[in-house]
């Protein structure tokens, strides 16, 4: 075979492995582009934020089922970020007087929600459909935010999940005042300790639809 023939015949035969070669890439392209998200987007069915305070008159607790929120899902649970929120008007601690107070401290009427933005997910130990994880994030409080970060569990269903987490914070680091009365003699503590226990139904909308509201 002359040198020209042999040309040829590379030629030949090279043009339908290069068509194979993109054929094959371009699919593996579709086929991730159409891949599913494990974790699928989400928005909030039911949950409570809630509180546990002291004061010099005894323990209490502030509770509201007034919540929002949404999450949107990704490949790993390090991917998952969203938000929770609610009015802080709802807040109800079963004492009138004292609800009127607490409204009064957090200044509802300029700074109407609290909220907590989840930035990273750092997942734990699993046990079963339980998954332990810490949650990284910022609250938004009386107008002020900073970072946080919250050990919780979650807890996964075939159209939901479930996360319960506790975190303790410092009403000073949110510029909260107004916390004694009478001088002193009625007085609530600077630390509180935090619940967030909301459920997810999957398939919802996505993180950012609503946020700003």
């Amino acid at each position: 075979m002359s040198i020209s023939s042999t040309s040829s015949f590379a030629r030949v035969v090279a043009l339908p492995l290069t068509l194979l070669a993109a054929l094959t890439m371009l699919g593996a392209g579709e086929l991730h582009a159409q891949a599913p998200k494990l974790i699928p987007d989400g928005t909030v069915r039911e949950g409570t934020l809630s509180f546990e305070g002291r004061a010099t008159t005894g323990t209490f607790t502030g509770t509201t089922g007034t919540v929002r929120g949404e999450m949107s899902g990704g490949g790993s649970l390090s991917e998952v970020r969203g938000w929770v929120d609610a009015p802080v008007s709802t807040l109800v601690t079963g004492n009138g007087h004292r609800d009127k107070d607490l409204n009064k401290s957090l200044a509802s009427d300029l700074y109407p929600t609290m909220r907590f933005e989840l930035t990273g997910v750092t997942p734990g130990a699993e046990r079963g459909d339980t998954v332990d994880v810490v949650l990284q994030g910022r609250f938004t409080i009386h107008g002020v935010t900073r970072e946080a970060s919250m050990p919780a569990t979650l807890v996964t269903r075939p159209d939901a999940i479930r996360v319960r987490g506790d975190t303790p914070l410092s009403l000073k680091d949110y510029q909260i005042e107004g916390l004694s009365k009478l001088m002193g003699m009625l007085k609530m503590y600077d630390r509180i300790m935090v619940h967030v226990d909301v459920t997810f139904a999957l398939g919802g909308a996505t993180v950012g639809s609503v946020e700003g509201q």
